[in-house]
């Protein structure tokens, strides 16, 4: 897995369940919220800042995961896919990459395909029992609750990038 992670160059993520707790809140005219971690949030801009590629790939579309992307520049956003692999590739074909360069989390049984052609592969600590044993790294922290900001200082403590950001201030 080491050196899978030190020649990651993009990094994709699921929305429900990873980069949020996975629930949905219905309001009374029918729009949902989600509930984001700014401090996954912060661990994406380190990635980015460390010149690694971020995308979101959901199963779902959702008005607010459109806005949370936006937020933070991510560039590679797809909703409604039910091929996840099949999207990550044409990105990292465009970027010049393969899947021996990358790397996806997710916690759903949606999400293995792509997990599985992926050179790294990351998991929740709330994911399906599925997912959990064929991820190479699962989490300690639940999705939505700062398991994504795990998995980003995992791959920048890989590639020897983490120092450059403590005690700099730069999230």
């Amino acid at each position: 897995m080491s050196d899978a992670l030190k020649n990651l160059k993009f990094m994709a993520f699921d929305v429900d369940g990873v980069l949020t707790d996975g629930k949905l809140t219905y309001l009374p005219d029918g729009s949902e919220t989600k509930t984001f971690y700014t401090l996954d949030g912060a661990g994406i801009r380190m990635l980015q800042k460390a010149g690694i590629s971020v995308g979101w790939i959901t199963g779902r579309s959702s008005p607010a995961v459109e806005h949370r992307a936006r937020n933070l520049g991510i560039t590679h956003l797809a909703q409604g896919v039910s091929d996840k692999r099949k999207v990550f590739a044409t990105w990292l074909s465009e970027a010049g990459l393969d899947f021996s360069q990358a790397g996806f989390m997710g916690d759903d049984l949606i999400d293995l395909a792509v997990m599985q052609a992926c050179a790294f592969s990351s998991a929740p600590a709330n994911a399906v029992a599925i997912v959990r044993e064929q991820a190479d790294l699962v989490t300690v922290e639940f999705g939505g609750n700062g398991a994504v900001r795990s998995v980003c200082e995992h791959i920048l403590s890989a590639q020897n990038k983490l120092d450059a950001f403590l005690n700099s201030g730069i999230h």
